[in-house]
């Protein structure tokens, strides 16, 4: 996939989908196999460890959506985007960035994750 905001699009749409296997599926499309996940809560290799990520968060936050922030910014083979985390069209519970490493195979294989803005207890 050689287009960033596709290619980010797309990775954003995995942390939304909650069929394992359709999740799956957009991963294996947009994550290199043994990509590294990292941000401050978790850091996990592989695109299972990511998936077993993303189902967590989904179980955490049942009922929330991930949508931009922003526009996503790329230059070279890196791009970043602010992400927020609420139900659909309200106010986002969560807030944070990614910045994205894209591999030679035109995949995400690495993304590193911030948080701006979490719940009390989190």
């Amino acid at each position: 996939m050689s287009d960033m905001n596709g290619l980010v699009q797309r990775y954003l749409a995995a942390w939304n989908e909650p069929d394992a296997a359709a999740r799956q599926a957009v991963l294996a499309e947009v994550i290199a196999e043994d990509a590294v996940y990292t941000d401050p809560l978790v850091s996990v290799r592989g695109r299972d460890g990511l998936d077993a990520a993303i189902a967590a968060v989904q179980g955490q936050f049942g009922g929330l959506v991930f949508s931009f922030g922003g526009a996503i910014e790329a230059h070279h083979d890196i791009a970043r985007f602010v992400w927020h985390l609420g139900p659909a069209g309200g106010q986002p519970v969560v807030i944070g960035f990614d910045v994205v490493v894209v591999g030679d195979d035109g995949r995400i294989s690495q993304v590193l994750g911030f948080l701006d803005k979490v719940p009390a207890g989190l």
